[in-house]
C-alpha cells in the first residue's frame, strides 16, 4: 500500500486561545498575536512515531517542509518528498500535494474539517483518505481518535490489512467558522469519502438529532448549581448541556466557548487556555462537560482551551459531565473519550466516571484515551 501524507501546519492554532478555528489568514494573525502554538506538527510526529515503532520501514510519499516531511525526519520510515515548487501557505498547498499523490492508495492528512474538505475534493476515485485529528472543529467521520490511533492504524494498513475494514460512507463535513464565532451552528455535508475503519479508531460522524433540552437534563443542571461550592472554580465548557447549568445559575452561557464561575459569580467568559490557567491558580477547580453527539468526546473537540496543565489539576475526579440519555445511548461506541494532546495524562484520566442525566440520576461510563 503507498501512503500520502500531508500536513497542514496551522490546523488547530486557533483552538487554545479560544478562537474556534484558524480559517483565512486574519484568523492565523489574531491566534499568532495570543500566543498560539503550532499543534499540527507535533500531533503528525506522535502519529508516524507509532507508525514506525508499529511497522518500521514503512514507506511514504510526503509533501515538503512543514507540510509533511519535517514531522518524519529521524523516524524509521521510508519517506519520499514530493515537489511542489511553490508553497503558498494556503488550502493550495494541501491540494496540489493531494494531486501530487494520485499514485497513492491512502493520504493521511493533519488537520480539521477544512482541510478534510480540501483533501477529499482532491482525491481520484477509489482513493482513500485518513485524518490525525488538530483541528479546533472535527465533525467529518475520517478522523482517527487521536495521533497514537491514526499510526496504529496506518501500521495495520501496512503489517496487517487482514484486520482493516474500509468504507466509502464516511461524512466529511464543515462548519461556517464566521456563523460558529457568532454562536450559530451551521454544519453542511460536502460529500462521502472511503476511509480504513477498525474497531475504537475512527471516530463518528459528529450529529444526531438536535431536539429541546428535556426537563430531566434541565433538572441535573439545577441540581449542580444548587451543589455548587463556593470556593471552587468551575470551568464550564461549551455546548448546550455545560450551558444549561450557566442558565441554571442565571447566566447566559458561551455555548461555544469555556466561561467560569466561582461563588456563583461569572469571572471569566469566552476564554482562552492561558485565561483558564491563571484562574486555576490555588483553590480546587472543577470542569463541566457536555458530549459530543454520536462522537462521545469529552476533551478535544470544540474546547482545547482547556489545556492539560488544567486538566491535569482537576483529574478524572474533577470533571462533571452532563448528557441526555438519547444522546449516551445514540453513541457510536458505548465509551467517552479524551484528546487533550498529552497522552501520558489521557492515560491518567482513564477510567470510569458518572455522567448526570437527571436529578438523582447518574450513568456509568468509560473514559478511554485514543
Amino acid at each position: 500500500m503507498r501512503i500520502g501524507l500531508v500536513v497542514n501546519p496551522i490546523a488547530g492554532l486557533g483552538g487554545r486561545v479560544g478562537l474556534k478555528g484558524t480559517d483565512g489568514p486574519g484568523t492565523v494573525a489574531e491566534a499568532l498575536a495570543r500566543g498560539a502554538a503550532p499543534q499540527a506538527g507535533p500531533r503528525t510526529r506522535r502519529a508516524l512515531t507509532r507508525l514506525s515503532e508499529r511497522a518500521p520501514s514503512t514507506e511514504l510519499l510526503s509533501a515538503p517542509g512543514p507540510l509533511g516531511a519535517d514531522w518524519a525526519s529521524a523516524l524509521d520510515l521510508d519517506f519520499t518528498t514530493v515537489d511542489l515548487k511553490t508553497s503558498t501557505q494556503t488550502a493550495r498547498d494541501t491540494r496540489l500535494a493531494v494531486e501530487a499523490m494520485m499514485d497513492c492508495d491512502l493520504i493521511v492528512f493533519a488537520g480539521g474539517d477544512g482541510t478534510a474538505r480540501d483533501v477529499s475534493a482532491s482525491l481520484k476515485p477509489g482513493q482513500a483518505m485518513l485524518g490525525i485529528p488538530c483541528g479546533v472543529k472535527m465533525h467529518s467521520g475520517v478522523f482517527a481518535i487521536s495521533p497514537e490511533a491514526a499510526g496504529s492504524l496506518l501500521a495495520d494498513c501496512v503489517a496487517a490489512p487482514e484486520r482493516i475494514q474500509w468504507t466509502d460512507d464516511a461524512e466529511v463535513m464543515d462548519i461556517d467558522e464566521a456563523a460558529l464565532r457568532q454562536g450559530h451552528i451551521a454544519p453542511e455535508l460536502y460529500g462521502h469519502a472511503r476511509v480504513p475503519m477498525a474497531r475504537s479508531r475512527v471516530q463518528a460522524s459528529k450529529g444526531g438529532p438536535r431536539t429541546n433540552w428535556s426537563a430531566a437534563l434541565q433538572g441535573a443542571a439545577a441540581e449542580l448549581a444548587n451543589q455548587m461550592d463556593d470556593e471552587t472554580l468551575y470551568i464550564i465548557g461549551p455546548g448546550t448541556s455545560a450551558g444549561a447549568v450557566m442558565q441554571a445559575m442565571g447566566h447566559d452561557p458561551t455555548v461555544l466557548g469555556i466561561d467560569a464561575v466561582r461563588g456563583g459569580h461569572v469571572v471569566g467568559r469566552d476564554i482562552g487556555s492561558k485565561e483558564l490557567e491563571t484562574l486555576a491558580v490555588g483553590g480546587p477547580i472543577k470542569i463541566v462537560l457536555g458530549v459530543t453527539g454520536q462522537q462521545g468526546f469529552l476533551i478535544g473537540r470544540g474546547n482545547q482551551q482547556i489545556s492539560p496543565k488544567v486538566l491535569a489539576k482537576a483529574r478524572r475526579d474533577g470533571l462533571i459531565v452532563l448528557a441526555a440519555e438519547d444522546k449516551l445511548m445514540g453513541l457510536a461506541q458505548t465509551r467517552l473519550w479524551v484528546d487533550s494532546g498529552d497522552p501520558q495524562l489521557d492515560a491518567e484520566l482513564e477510567g470510569f466516571l458518572r455522567v448526570r442525566t437527571a436529578p438523582g440520576r447518574e450513568t456509568m461510563m468509560r473514559l478511554s484515551a485514543g
